[in-house]
């Protein structure tokens, strides 16, 4: 870990830990995100943990930049990863079809695996929450074994059903709400990832991990599930 401080505006600093995503980065940045919360306290306006770094937005009329920074050199003191600190656990039951997984094959030929096996790989591995964005409630998750990551489509689509499950690169995600995207979409979740009557809004917060669990069509419609297929949707 090499951590280093670098500008975003006046009142935010950037504090980046990595200059690679790995899953064993997380305990080092839930670490530094609890220090930073405890030594700006209440002059911190947000902190908003990425990949490989943390965003502090403080408050200028409380702290001088100077300040800022003292108080990070602070909290970076004796950083160490605690091992009691774990995020929740969730399993998100997901109906793999190409009605609503159209990359499923093409995911299938890219890597040259069966679709039942490339179902398989990806509902088995447990995935790192390393960060929300995008949409209110989207988890950026990874990582992806290399046989099943894929580029993002040339062409990002106009609409894409709440709840559905894609690859991109190494990262795979669920669409909390119906939006534009460019992901490979294997797959629908009936869970709802984002809810505004929900301490945090989002189902997930960095640090957490999922898990996929494959489910049958009649299991996904008694889920609360929509079946409609994408091209419907559209």
């Amino acid at each position: 870990m090499n951590l280093r401080v670098e500008v975003v505006a006046l009142d935010c600093l950037m504090v980046r830990l990595f200059d690679e995503i790995a899953e064993a980065n997380m305990p080092w940045m839930l670490a530094a995100s609890e220090s930073l919360r405890a030594a700006f306290a209440g002059h911190l306006i947000d902190l908003v943990p990425s990949y490989t770094t943390l965003m502090v937005h403080y408050d200028l009329t409380a702290l001088s930049p100077v300040q800022a920074r003292e108080l990070i050199a602070e909290a970076s003191i004796d950083l160490s990863p605690n091992a009691c600190t774990r995020g929740k656990c969730h399993v998100l039951p997901v109906w793999y079809d190409l009605s609503v997984g159209p990359e499923l094959s093409l995911l299938s030929q890219r890597s040259g695996l069966a679709v039942d096996e490339v179902i398989r790989r990806h509902s088995e591995r447990e995935y790192q929450v390393f960060a929300l964005g995008f949409a209110p409630g989207f988890a950026f998750m990874g990582l992806v074994e290399e046989a099943l990551a894929a580029p993002r489509l040339n062409t990002p689509r106009k609409k894409v059903a709440a709840g559905s499950v894609g690859i991109a690169e190494r990262q795979t995600a669920a669409y909390p709400v119906v939006s534009p995207g460019g992901w490979n979409l294997i797959g629908r979740t009936p869970a709802k990832l984002f809810d505004r009557e929900r301490d945090g809004y989002s189902l997930m917060q960095p640090g957490d991990t999922v898990r996929f669990e494959a489910v049958s069509h009649a299991e996904f419609i008694n889920l609360g599930g929509d079946d409609t297929p994408l091209e419907a949707q559209a």
